[in-house]
């Protein structure tokens, strides 16, 4: 049996995998990926990605193939959710939540209308790119961790041939499920499984039903309660339909096409419409597919040298779009920093502050969604229904952990609220570089930033620090390489003062006084768990 080294073994491909193969692989670590299925999914899933993921995406040379490849102009969509009896209903009722929007002072980026599927063949095709090694058709069959790293085998599902992976990091991007997480023996908290849906993607004209009023998705009492049609085109004619249903007394199987047809013509509310039922799994005439939905989260992000990311880690309803966007994120924390612990600049115990960071936000992503499917789907709102704004949710959730020093409360912010707070994504300001407009957010993703106020000596600090702990640091000096407005207001510091940002866009620190090599070289330290 053949045996070969990499830094990271991914296991799934999926959102959350691909997303860390690109991430990793931008940041020059080499990986691993393996997904025991031939090819991704054709089913949509996610049908969009928030402006605060797409800055991610962003950072990484993505965004310009997304905007591409969207079903609508992200300039200026909106998502449209509706509650009804059926979609053919003379009046709609909307969701009674919390939504500033998103403005175009909240970031660089707006809002990605993409489904799942076809972000997933750029994610596979910008890791390629980057010199990821994506394997489809390979499955982990075992796996020992020990305190250097992961010994795993894999298999070809094509030929049969096996294979030995030495890792110094396994990441479990392996699903809902996660086969990873249960031999690692990681519970799960939460609700579990709410219920279980199967799922259609049809082609059917239900403009009729429209009437020329624009929905993104319905949340509908028929067929069943708790039915949801989705649209997956903008013109009225290709649908995603989910029914729920039991799987301890009937499977997908029970539901051939002329049966589904039915079910969506009743969600309708059009008993003659034609309807089309189309393939979702590449290569294969498979047109009903059953998922899970449900509200879970694993007790710990990491076992050692294992990490749990994506849907292994927490699942959540599907409503407000925040699961998919959330995996995404996960993926972005961690990929630094692994970087930087890999490539030495950081101690292992950095790894620590993924659970510290990510885990937090899983458990208030889980309560939101469940809320907001409470009130969409008649589903348990939880313990703690009272919703927040979705633009504090998608560009305000903050960090407590080792990571951060002088960390403020994690209670979300709206976009206008940010400014440097230590724990939060550093203030989008349009600035002007060497000439060139920019935001600051394009001023972070692979090293560290250290942001200082006019009059301030932080610049000197700042490069004693880099040779110190041979770390570099990128200085930006306002008033003199970054031109704009208020800038020291919007981030919170006078002109003596310095903000810290991680890779990640992240404010670690926040200093406002007399610039100190020695205290600078101090934080960082710590920062970095060395």
């Amino acid at each position: 049996m053949s045996q070969r080294h990499t830094p990271v073994l991914i296991v799934g491909g999926a959102l959350t995998g691909l997303s860390t193969a690109v991430f990793l692989a931008w940041h020059g670590v080499p990986c691993v990926l393996v997904e025991r299925h031939p090819d991704l999914l054709i089913h949509p899933r996610l049908r969009g990605v928030n402006p605060r993921t797409m800055e991610l995406f962003r950072q990484v040379g993505v965004e310009s193939a997304i905007k591409d490849a969207c079903f609508a102009s992200g300039e200026g969509y909106t998502w449209m959710p509706v509650i009804a009896q059926t979609l053919a209903d003379e009046r709609y009722v909307s969701p009674d939540e919390p939504n500033e929007g998103f403005d175009g002072d909240a970031g660089p980026c707006s809002y990605g209308p993409i489904d799942q599927d076809r972000l997933e063949i750029l994610l596979r095709a910008r890791a390629e790119e980057l010199g990821a090694d994506l394997r489809f058709s390979t499955e982990l069959t075992g796996f020992r961790a020990d305190a250097d790293g992961v010994t795993a085998t894999v298999a070809d599902l094509r030929d049969g041939s096996a294979e030995t992976i030495r890792a110094d990091y396994l990441i479990a991007a392996d699903g809902v499920s996660s086969p990873i997480r249960e031999r690692l023996g990681v519970p799960v908290e939460g609700p579990g499984v709410l219920f279980h849906t199967i799922t259609v993607m049809a082609d059917a004209d239900l403009t009729p039903a429209l009437r020329g009023r624009p929905v993104s998705i319905a949340y509908l009492n028929h067929p069943r309660p708790g039915t949801v049609l989705m649209a997956h085109d903008d013109a009225g004619k290709r649908w995603i339909l989910g029914v729920g249903y039991s799987p301890e007394h009937e499977s997908p199987a029970d539901y051939p096409p002329e049966r589904c047809a039915g079910l969506l013509r009743e969600a309708a509310g059009l008993p003659d419409v034609e309807v089309t039922l189309r393939p979702q799994i590449p290569g294969t005439d498979v047109t009903v597919l059953g998922f899970p939905i449900g509200a879970q989260l694993a007790r710990d992000y990491r076992v050692g040298r294992i990490l749990i990311a994506g849907d292994a880690a927490h699942i959540v309803p599907p409503t407000g779009g925040l699961g998919g966007n959330t995996c995404v994120q996960d993926a972005h924390n961690l990929a630094w920093k692994l970087a930087a612990v890999i490539g030495g600049q950081a101690g292992p115990a950095l790894l620590d502050t993924y659970h510290a960071e990510r885990h937090a936000v899983g458990a208030r992503t889980l309560r939101q969604a469940q809320a907001m499917a409470g009130g969409r789907m008649g589903l348990p709102a939880g313990e703690e229904p009272e919703l927040i704004d979705m633009s504090a949710m998608v560009f305000g959730y903050g960090y407590r952990s080792a990571a951060v020093e002088g960390g403020e409360d994690r209670v979300p912010l709206r976009p206008r609220e940010l400014r440097g707070q230590p724990g939060h994504r550093a203030p989008h300001v349009p600035v002007t570089l060497a000439g060139r407009p920019i935001s600051t957010l394009d001023l972070y993703g692979r090293r560290w930033v250290l942001l200082s106020g006019s009059a301030a000596t932080w610049p000197e600090a700042a490069e004693e620090a880099g040779r110190e702990l041979g770390l570099p640091i990128d200085v930006h000096r306002f008033g003199k390489d970054l031109d704009g407005d208020d800038l020291e207001a919007r981030h919170g510091i006078g002109p003596e003062g310095a903000l810290l940002v991680r890779p990640d866009g992240f404010v670690a620190w926040r200093g406002d006084g007399a610039a100190s090599g020695a205290a600078l070289t101090g934080v960082l330290r710590r920062l970095l768990c060395r």
